[in-house]
């Protein structure tokens, strides 16, 4: 029997305001332990909350890219449940009425389109930090740091929508980039400002009725949520045809092990005892407020990818690439206008920026070599000044001194040799020294052609023009003898 996950995801987004959603503590991720607290996000007796309107304004952004329904009126409520990074006892979310409902994410990839359903969109206050020491030696001991206590959440959960792991991981990817598109979110997970709950459960394929669901906590990155839900499909299929029975639980991801573990069970709506929260009234938003935050949104990256692709005549592949960020789309861009040549543009982005990005480990606005430079070099290798091996090494040398490609090319003779006689002269040489692949060649062997290429170029250290090198080299061995 061949059975098929079905996958709905949970994702936390910590939303980019300069204070807490119910106080005027500060956001900023590094500060010392337990110095951006107050009595509101420490939960003192008496202390009242204020809502941020600005974490409104950027939940309203988020919802409505999604294709969202904004609620008239939603509620907060009281989410209780003891744990010592909450230090009130019971969380701020939002529960029967939230923010929104019902949106869509649609978008093509090379084997399919994916269409995942938005199910709601709701606001809530992050929780502490607990850090770990020790364990699991006999001098252990946990701390909790609540400066992140009240940071602003949206929590974005999907319709069980998604059919395999790397799809999952890929509309995660795809998400985490239209909330850094809005500026709602940075989506660094490292730091935990963005995560991810998956529910999984396995059926057999043909099946409607859904399986027992678990839930894997708290993953912060592509891959690693890729693995646990590979782990998890498989552990599930695997009970399932040995006859025992998949339990509802909380699992977390232990990346060491490879594996999933079991934290709890399953918690139900029930067991957090919601109520609407006392202290903060009703949240009714203006169709005119939302009218306006609409007209604040930027062109989102499945749009952008559709116009680099119809504007410029990408690959539908070279465009995903380039709008996995909005910033590096906007280098392209400017690198493409200038140089005249988006599919070389495309090359060079893709290939020695990128590079240096991994290398360096480094956002695009780190990179060294602005547009307008590489731009220039476009078209000094256009317009057959050097060559495409030459343009490397002068990459190279602009990112090590951030000198422009003319000055490079021309301080160091770096120039192509288009001279036909002078290349010619080359040839001549390289055939003397090489008469037996010469012999090979007339005999057949054209296998030897590349090879006596390469002595060519050598020869010229490089600059000689590939084209001319071929046709001319070409020329003289197929010569009657």
């Amino acid at each position: 029997m061949d059975f098929e996950p079905v996958i709905g995801l949970e994702i936390h987004a910590q939303l980019l305001t300069a204070s807490k959603i119910f106080c005027g503590c500060s956001t900023q991720f590094g500060a010392p332990p337990n110095t951006h607290v107050c009595p509101v996000c420490l939960g003192f007796p008496g202390a009242l909350p204020v809502l941020n309107a600005r974490a409104v304004e950027y939940a309203i952004k988020a919802a409505l890219a999604l294709g969202c329904e904004i609620q008239p009126t939603s509620i907060f409520a009281r989410k209780n449940y003891f744990y010592p990074d909450l230090p009130k006892g019971y969380q701020i979310s939002q529960y029967e009425r939230p923010i929104a409902l019902t949106g869509r994410l649609a978008y093509e990839t090379d084997e399919a389109t994916i269409d995942v359903g938005i199910h709601r969109v709701h606001m809530e206050e992050d929780a502490g930090k607990l850090v770990h020491e020790g364990f699991p030696d006999a001098d252990r001991a946990s701390f909790v740091d609540y400066n992140r206590a009240g940071v602003p959440l949206i929590e974005i959960v999907t319709e069980p929508d998604l059919r395999s792991a790397s799809t999952a991981a890929d509309f995660f990817g795809r998400l985490r980039a239209i909330l850094m598109t809005l500026g709602v979110n940075d989506g660094n997970m490292e730091e935990g400002s963005l995560r991810c709950d998956a529910n999984v459960s396995v059926r057999p394929v043909g099946e409607t009725k859904l399986g027992v669901k678990a839930e894997v906590k708290n993953v912060n990155s592509f891959r690693f949520l890729q693995k646990a839900l590979e782990y998890e499909i498989e552990r599930q299929i695997a009970l399932v045809k040995n006859g025992e029975r998949v339990r509802q639980e909380t699992r977390l991801w232990d990346a060491a092990a490879g594996r999933t573990i079991a934290m709890r069970s399953k918690e139900e709506a029930h067991d957090y005892r919601y109520f609407p929260e006392p202290d903060l009234p009703p949240l009714v938003v203006a169709a005119d407020v939302v009218e306006r935050v609409r007209a604040t949104l930027p062109e989102l990256p499945e749009a952008r990818k559709q116009r680099l692709i119809a504007s410029y005549g990408l690959p539908a592949y070279d465009a995903g690439v380039l709008t996995q960020s909005m910033p590096l789309a906007d280098y392209f861009e400017a690198v493409a206008r200038d140089a005249g040549n988006a599919k070389a543009a495309s090359n060079w982005v893709m290939g020695e920026v990128m590079r240096k990005m991994r290398a360096e480990d480094v956002e695009i606005d780190a990179v060294k070599v602005p547009p307008a430079q590489l731009a220039a070099l476009i078209r000094l290798v256009d317009g057959g000044r050097i060559n495409g091996p030459t343009a490397k090494d002068v990459f190279e040398k602009m990112y090590a001194t951030g000198r422009g490609p003319d000055e490079i090319v021309q301080a160091e003779g770096l120039a192509q040799i288009d001279d036909e006689a002078a290349v010619v002269e080359m040839i001549a040489g390289v055939l003397a020294q090489n008469a037996d692949a010469v012999a090979s060649y007339r005999a057949g062997k054209t296998s030897t052609f590349g090879f006596l290429v390469g002595q060519v170029m050598k020869a010229a250290a490089g600059k000689a023009n590939p084209k001319l090198v071929n046709a001319l080299l070409r020329r003289e061995l197929d010569r009657p003898q």
